[in-house]
């Protein structure tokens, strides 16, 4: 972990949050990520104690209590958990799922907040799904999959059809956890602990105060409720590839003077390996720097009151879809420097290429970006839902 962060990175990411109590959820995820594994998600003691280290208070408005945290500091504290643990870093990445729930009335959000800051929401939002008007909200049933962190939230999100008033854009509407069946079937090749399950819920009248146009106009009139929220959304999930593919390139380069079986040179020895790992860390510096370049331009941007420009708002997707696809090739390059070793269940580099092959799935982060990013540049018309 060393390799992750500058020291003045690091000093920089103690501050976003309580140190020592950051420092023991490194420790607490190190000491149980074969449980996450395992059990198929983070339980909740767990979630405890991201909420002691202030992980979901990172975006609560400062109006109700909350830290409201500058995207790169936040992103950096992902990174390091994910360096340790690429699903525990899934997880905690959606401590800035609040940046959403900004768009809530104010009133609504009093409520949310009324126990404190330290709230954890996790949607289930496609397929997006009619519901029923009823007077003053809507009659919500249906199912929906990729629920991340679902049996540690707090409060939870399905997607539903919005009306004419929506513009015809999709609503999230916000439940408490007795409203919803969390079905178990989180059956995957990486990112196991993610709990990510489906949801479902049959009847349940959702009022219109707790509803939202997801990434629609904030209600608080703070500066992270500026940065644009759907690009965040790609951030914060490309940052966990990160950390596992640092994870991945430091064992790698740990390894350099383990024996053969064969009796020939030590890796660090061949100019092969040597070669690879150069590659690998010039590759992964390269993303890494573009991606938190990007956060911090258009944070300044927004900081100042302006909104970020189409073009500001295109670079953080194409550094995030950019990012997650070269962390995948950097942990690919390294499996393969592993050797014969690392084709054994109990060899850490499984992990990191099962998580790390994960994440350039996700939608906001597949292939179709760079092409988002490629008219923009060029001045046509981007597809919908890109901008």
């Amino acid at each position: 972990m060393t390799q992750t962060l500058d020291a003045a990175e690091a000093a920089a990411a103690g501050r976003s949050a309580s140190g020592s109590a950051f420092d023991r959820v490194l420790d607490v995820v190190q000491r149980r990520r074969a449980e996450f594994e395992e059990k198929r998600h983070v339980p909740r003691d767990v979630i405890e104690e991201f909420k002691n280290a202030g992980i979901y208070r990172a975006s609560t408005p400062k109006k109700f209590g909350g830290d409201a945290l500058p995207p790169a500091e936040f992103l950096r504290l992902i990174e390091r958990i994910a360096v340790v643990d690429g699903s525990a870093g899934w997880v905690a990445s959606f401590g800035s799922s609040l940046i959403y729930l900004a768009a809530l009335p104010l009133r609504t959000q009093a409520e949310l907040y009324a126990d404190g800051p330290d709230v954890v929401f996790a949607g289930g939002l496609f397929p997006v799904r009619p519901a029923e008007r009823v007077p003053g909200g809507h009659r919500v049933s249906g199912r929906w999959k990729f629920a991340s962190g679902c049996l540690g939230a707090d409060v939870l999100g399905v997607g539903i059809k919005g009306g004419e008033a929506e513009g015809g854009r999709p609503l999230t509407a916000v439940l408490r956890p007795e409203q919803v069946e969390i079905v178990e079937n989180w059956d995957v090749i990486g990112m196991r602990g993610t709990g990510s399950h489906d949801l479902v819920v049959d009847g349940a009248v959702v009022p219109d105060e707790w509803t939202f146009v997801r990434g629609g106009e904030a209600t608080v009139d703070e500066p992270l409720y500026r940065y644009p929220s759907v690009p965040y959304a790609a951030q914060v999930l490309a940052v966990v590839g990160l950390g596992v593919a640092r994870a991945a390139l430091d064992h790698v380069i740990a390894q350099g003077g383990r024996a053969s079986y064969t009796g020939a040179p030590v890796p660090a020895e061949r100019a092969t390996y040597r070669i690879a790992v150069g590659r690998a860390e010039a590759q992964l510096r390269s993303a890494r720097a573009y991606f938190y370049e990007t956060t911090e331009e258009v944070w300044a941007t927004v900081t100042t009151g302006d909104p970020a420009s189409a073009r500001q708002v295109s670079s953080l997707r194409l550094a995030s879809a950019h990012l997650a696809k070269t962390s995948f090739e950097v942990v690919r390059a390294t499996y393969q420097l592993g050797g014969i070793a690392a084709i054994a269940d109990g060899d850490p580099m499984q992990r990191y290429l099962r998580d790390a092959s994960v994440i350039p799935q996700h939608a906001f982060l597949q292939e179709g970006m760079y092409d988002g990013a490629g008219a923009v540049l060029m001045g046509v018309r981007p597809f919908p839902g890109y901008l």
